[in-house]
């Protein structure tokens, strides 16, 4: 199999060489024209950022890809789906809120906003994919409909893939709201009873009313109930609401993979990887952690495997920013696996190599300097 192409640009910047100059020469190289984008509905999917966290990709690069797309006469709408957790992201009347609030506004991006899996996070199309892991995938209604996918990745840690780039954006963010339980469900959280001080914090956020506190002020799961959304976990003061580490994240990235396959399936698609900011943990957070490793630079490619391989190598083999996660764990050293070292229970390689396994990229690339 020839490798795959992976184009990268760096983030030094000269008078009339801006980054957002540098992002338009970058995809450009890297093909984005070639794609028939007439009279196309064109899906660009981005993670807005929960309010809080300020990791996120600034909108003002958006308005570059919205306007290579206009200008082919396609027609770009920026879309991301509502969460499976309660935060400022699990309608779409708080969704395009958080969205206005972190700067994505028509004026600066270009393009409207359209939360793909609408009012409620209930609005999807089953596409068959027939997987080992997915039968079929619950995808956002918007996103399944679009005739192309553009994703733009802010590549980043993960505490439950290890890492966060082009298929988790597509994979996780394009589920409907039952899609993401299906890619949560092996996942379920515990309570960790000693550890509970009863503050309730837990049963307040609860989306699903799954967690009472029993008579004892301590907090327990029903499970029937219970969609595996993690939202205990990260609210949680006391290490009481614990994942449980098991085969969860293994399975969880072949699924991911699989949901990517069918965003894809059929499609058009290309990629843009956004190494800067790499903070620890995902953007769904309400606050973002010091970045692990200096800024990067930016890559795009036809070939999502690729394109978060390129971003893994790349991050592993940077310096360790000091006073980050990284130190504070005793990780000062390059070229180790930094996103094994911050979340031990995780394997990011078994996503990439699933995926590469059913046909959506190449782990092999060539990377071309722009």
């Amino acid at each position: 199999m020839a490798k795959s192409k992976v184009f990268f640009t760096n983030l030094r910047t000269k008078s009339g060489n801006s980054l957002l100059v540098k992002l338009e020469k970058l995809v450009k190289a890297a093909g984005i024209e070639d794609i028939d984008f007439h009279n196309k509905f064109t899906a660009i999917k981005i993670h807005f950022g929960e309010p809080g966290n300020l990791a996120y990709i600034r909108p003002n690069y958006v308005k570059v890809i919205s306007n290579i797309i206009k200008d082919k006469v396609g027609k770009p709408f920026l879309t991301d789906a509502n969460t499976l957790y309660s935060g400022k992201r699990h309608n779409a009347i708080e969704h395009l809120r958080s969205a206005l609030e972190n700067g994505f506004s028509y004026d600066v991006t270009g393009c409207d906003i359209i939360i793909a899996d609408g009012l409620k996070g209930i609005d999807y199309k089953e596409i068959e994919i027939n997987q080992p892991n997915c039968k079929t995938a619950k995808i956002a209604t918007a996103i399944a409909d679009a005739e192309i996918i553009i994703s733009m990745n802010h590549f980043k840690g993960h505490e439950m893939t290890g890492f966060g780039g082009a298929l988790k954006n597509l994979g996780m963010g394009a589920a409907s709201r039952g899609g993401k339980l299906e890619l949560h469900s092996t996942s379920k959280p515990k309570i960790e009873v000693p550890n509970c001080v009863g503050c309730n914090l837990c049963v307040k956020n609860c989306d699903h009313d799954a967690i009472h506190l029993d008579p004892n002020k301590k907090a327990y799961i029903e499970y029937e109930k219970c969609v595996g959304c993690g939202q205990c976990v990260a609210v949680c003061k006391y290490n009481a609401a614990q994942v449980v580490w098991n085969s969860a994240s293994a399975i969880t990235n072949k699924k991911i993979a699989e949901y990517t396959y069918a965003v894809i399936k059929n499609k058009p698609h290309f990629h843009i990887n956004f190494i800067m900011n790499v903070s620890p943990d995902c953007d769904c957070w309400g606050n973002n952690d010091a970045p692990i490793i200096p800024d990067i630079g930016i890559l795009a490619s036809f070939d999502p495997v690729a394109i978060d391989k390129a971003s893994v190598d790349m991050v592993n083999n940077a310096t360790v920013m000091l006073q980050s996660t990284l130190t504070d764990k005793g990780h000062i050293n390059a070229g180790n696996d930094k996103f094994k070292h911050m979340h031990p229970n995780t394997d990011w390689k078994i996503g990439l190599e699933h995926a590469e396994s059913i046909g959506i990229g190449n782990m092999e690339y060539e990377l071309i300097n722009v």
